[in-house]
């Protein structure tokens, strides 16, 4: 008796399997229950990529940059940093016009390359915007700290900073307290968060612009020279410094601009907005640090500049320490739009990839009144709050800069792949003189990468990739919803 053969069972999809970008573009259309709110404009999300960016940042590695690294030469390091962040944001602005839901580089990298590499850039940038925020916390609770002490306020010792027995130090009470207020800020709604944020925005740009106009007159040419004391690159012992490593330092600067795109479902016209967000941000960013950088190299010798508060310090070697209290004002502002802006796009990145079932889909619950994932949200904040009352930071920051720099590379391979695999798919922005651009970006991203990084901070890095890896495999990778669809031989739902 003979018998029809029996169809082929589908093939399992593999670990490169890639979300389409024609559902990408109809999920907003198919949420099931509610949405993310769409309330944000241009200057907002201009607005959040600023609160992300400027910061910590600017307030304290440009100090690091000219008195440890580069000297007056990190005008130039300022500028390498900026040439290497524009190449990734206008890649990044060609990709948020196509894809217009949240997730970043995660979304990108999964619709372009797959989902195990969407993984590890998720699990970077969930890095990224937890790591940045926690130090910075701290560097908030230092400042509020100060402004008590100066009005006879004082806590008890063990609150004051984060656990350390010599100090007899327990836990930083006030960076903990702030990651949670700015975690139920973002949990209550994204309109009034951002509202919030661009308020802060104007405050800090105006500390910032307030610096400048007051330190131009003081430019004194002597203290430019010489320019560039220790070349491009020179090793000292196990570490390297020149204007290389100087842009390393300062690329911490620029960590944040891509938080933009974390809140595309939040825009109320994406396809235009985003890219006006992440370009916007960018630009007058880096416009700001370069003028920054030139006033400060110019007051003094850059031996005498401190590399933990350089602007306050610069005021008072010119006779104007009366104004130092507007950069302490200004750090704390800063700090305060970085927090707020890093839990968003933390919380934002965890959101996305437990709705594609990588992570638990408790975990991306849209609250019914409010509309935001005030759950998740809630829990990143606890977290980050711990890590920042309890657990000293601030060696780890070139973390941040490794797990930024990951992302931009593969945000530009991705524009790439797109280029040819999906040349006629509609682009409100297109990234000028491709390959060229999106290559210059893979190159010069690794070059920082290499010649950059420490092997302590490399080691670190990969610990924390081995953990993402063994919570991809543990459970991402049997609930993926993309995987159970291609599996099942239906469209994801």
């Amino acid at each position: 008796m003979r018998t029809e053969p029996r169809p082929a069972a589908p093939r399992p999809a593999g670990l490169f399997i890639r979300r389409s970008m024609a559902a990408l573009a109809q999920e907003e259309h198919q949420a099931h229950g509610p949405t993310l709110r769409r309330a944000l404009g241009p200057w907002a999300l201009i607005a959040i990529g600023l609160g992300n960016m400027v910061g910590a940042g600017i307030f304290a590695t440009i100090g690091d940059g000219i008195h440890n690294k580069a000297g007056p030469a990190v005008i130039v390091s300022f500028l390498i940093a900026a040439l290497i962040s524009a190449f990734a944001a206008l890649c990044y602005a060609e990709i948020a016009s196509m894809v217009r839901i949240a997730g970043s580089a995660y979304t990108y990298t999964y619709a372009t390359v797959g989902e195990i590499i969407a993984w590890i850039i998720g699990w970077n940038l969930i890095w990224e915007y937890g790591m940045a925020s926690a130090p910075v916390a701290s560097t908030l609770s230092s400042n509020i700290q100060n402004f008590l002490a100066s009005a006879g306020l004082h806590l008890p010792r063990w609150a004051t900073s984060a656990y350390d027995p010599a100090a007899h130090t327990s836990f930083d009470v006030i960076a903990f307290l702030a990651v949670l207020g700015f975690s139920g800020l973002l949990a209550i709604g994204i309109k009034e968060s951002a509202g919030t944020n661009s308020l802060l925005v104007v405050l800090k740009m105006g500390v910032l612009a307030a610096f400048v106009v007051i330190g131009l007159p003081f430019i004194n040419s002597v203290n430019w020279h010489p320019f560039s004391p220790f070349g491009w690159i020179t090793h000292q012992g196990i570490n390297t410094i020149g204007i290389i490593p100087g842009a390393f330092t300062v690329f911490f600067a620029f960590v944040g601009f891509d938080a933009v795109t974390t809140a595309a479902e939040e825009a109320k016209d994406p396809q235009r907005d985003v890219p006006k967000g992440v370009l916007g941000a960018l630009g007058l960013g880096a416009l700001f640090y370069v003028a920054i950088a030139i006033v400060l190299t110019g007051m003094q010798p850059a031996a005498n500049v401190d590399a933990n508060t350089p602007l306050a310090s610069a005021l008072q070697s010119v006779h104007r320490g009366g104004w130092a209290w507007l950069t302490i004002a200004g750090a704390v502002i800063g700090t305060s739009s970085v927090i707020l802006t890093g839990l968003l796009g933390q919380s934002r990145i965890f959101f996305v990839m437990a709705r594609d079932g990588l992570l638990p889909k408790a975990v991306a619950t849209i609250h019914p009144r409010f509309r935001t994932p005030a759950r998740m949200t809630i829990i990143t904040g606890v977290i980050v709050g711990l890590v920042a009352g309890l657990v000293k930071l601030d060696k780890l920051l070139d973390l941040v800069n490794l797990g930024t720099l990951s992302a931009f590379i593969f945000v530009c391979i991705a524009v790439l792949v797109l280029r040819r695999t999906q040349p006629n798919r509609p682009r409100g922005f297109r990234t000028p003189l491709v390959p060229f651009v999106p290559l210059a970006g893979i190159i010069t991203s690794l070059f920082l990468v290499f010649f950059g990084s420490q092997p302590l901070t490399r080691m670190i890095f990969g610990v924390w990739l081995l953990v993402g890896l063994a919570i991809y495999f543990g459970y991402g990778y049997r609930h993926s919803e993309e995987r159970r669809a291609a599996n099942a031989g239906t469209a994801r739902p």
